[in-house]
């Protein structure tokens, strides 16, 4: 399946690519010059994994890929949050190599391998993990998680021994019918087809570009798992062209906003012109974080007046503004301190507390 530009109704795109470049340009040298740029580029992996997820039709609370992502997990995670980790990983990697990595080849072939598997498979931790610890204990519950874990392995052992063990499950699945996967579906043709349509995206100014490539990516469905890095690699896309090279830019942000019937419209245009939409609903979400956080930044550094030099309020105000929400476990781990410590710390800081739960709480910034 080709994809073709031959009909782009340009005309008709100009005002929206136009204010859709402008809101690109303008996030991207706010962020460039911004004292939370590092906070902003940090929070924006998770909610953008969110809303992919969320795009895709799926639900997933932000707190629990954040506690997930630093394995503190309140319960068993599900199939939806592991893809959502997956999906928050791949963001990192594809900011922490080079702009235009994602869209070789080989950068397209290591993604697939790596993290093909883990965005599908569920790999459920030991029970002891899906309890949630007490904000007040520290030592006793590490101690208790490790030897959850070593009892853990010890059992699993002991079946493997005994013979008890259960087959591992293997891909190949009985469908005379080809109703689960289709063998005609051809990866690697149809990422050649995708990646042909970048040389012609080239041509075009940087977010029409990346508009077209979403869409191809969309039409032509080079993946049947991982359909969700198509959005990433559009973000990829603009770091390449020079449009936004601040931080990975969170297109899933924007498409929640915009109706599944115009992304999904049969007609081309109304498709392009809502996913420039979303671009320049993005970028006003950017600009308005961007805000908040320095407006957070400010009143939380007012509490570090008359404080000495070694004082562990600087990192809590920094993990604070890295993350969508934090976890008196996650605040001891990054500062040094105890957890008591911890909740001592946020309390002087007089941070939001975001659950409502007098237990188990997480605090950050609205």
């Amino acid at each position: 399946m080709r994809y073709e530009l031959s009909t782009l109704p340009l005309t008709t795109l100009l005002p929206e690519m136009t204010k859709a470049e402008d809101m690109l340009a303008r996030l991207d040298e706010r962020v460039l010059r911004h004292a939370v740029s590092d906070g902003f580029r940090e929070r924006g992996h998770f909610f953008d994994a969110v809303g992919a997820l969320w795009v895709g039709g799926e639900l997933v609370h932000v707190e629990d890929l954040v506690l997930h992502d630093a394995r503190m997990d309140a319960r068993t995670p599900t199939h939806e949050l592991t893809i959502a980790h997956a999906v928050l990983r791949t963001r990192r990697r594809l900011w922490n190599a080079d702009a235009e990595w994602g869209l070789e080849l080989s950068g397209l072939n290591a993604l697939r391998s790596d993290l093909g598997d883990a965005a599908e498979t569920v790999t459920p931790r030991p029970a002891a993990i899906a309890v949630p610890e007490a904000e007040e204990d520290d030592d006793d519950d590490d101690f208790s998680m490790d030897f959850a874990e070593i009892d853990a392995v010890i059992a699993r052992s002991g079946e493997a021994l005994s013979g008890k063990m259960p087959e591992p499950k293997v891909e190949s699945v009985d469908d005379p019918l080809g109703l689960i996967r289709d063998e005609d579906w051809d990866e690697s043709e149809r990422l050649d087809n995708w990646r042909a349509v970048i040389r012609q995206a080239d041509l075009l100014p940087p977010a029409l570009g990346a508009a077209v490539l979403f869409d191809a990516w969309e039409r032509i469905e080079p993946l049947r798992r991982q359909h969700w890095l198509g959005g990433l690699l559009v973000s990829a896309y603009l770091r390449g062209r020079g449009k936004v090279t601040s931080h990975l830019f969170s297109l899933n942000t924007g498409l929640k906003s915009v109706r599944h019937e115009r992304r999904r419209a049969p007609d081309r245009t109304t498709r392009l012109i809502a996913f420039l939409e979303a671009m320049t609903l993005s970028s006003e979400a950017g600009l308005k974080e961007l805000d908040r956080l320095s407006l957070a930044k400010l009143q939380m550094e007012r509490r570090l007046k008359d404080r000495r030099s070694n004082s562990s309020l600087p990192g809590v105000i920094e993990i604070v503004l890295s993350r969508p929400i934090v976890s008196a476990k996650m605040v001891a781990r990054h500062v040094g301190v105890t957890q008591r410590g911890a909740l001592n710390l946020v309390g002087e800081l007089g941070v939001r507390e975001m659950t409502g739960r007098g237990r188990y709480r997480g605090w950050g910034v609205l």
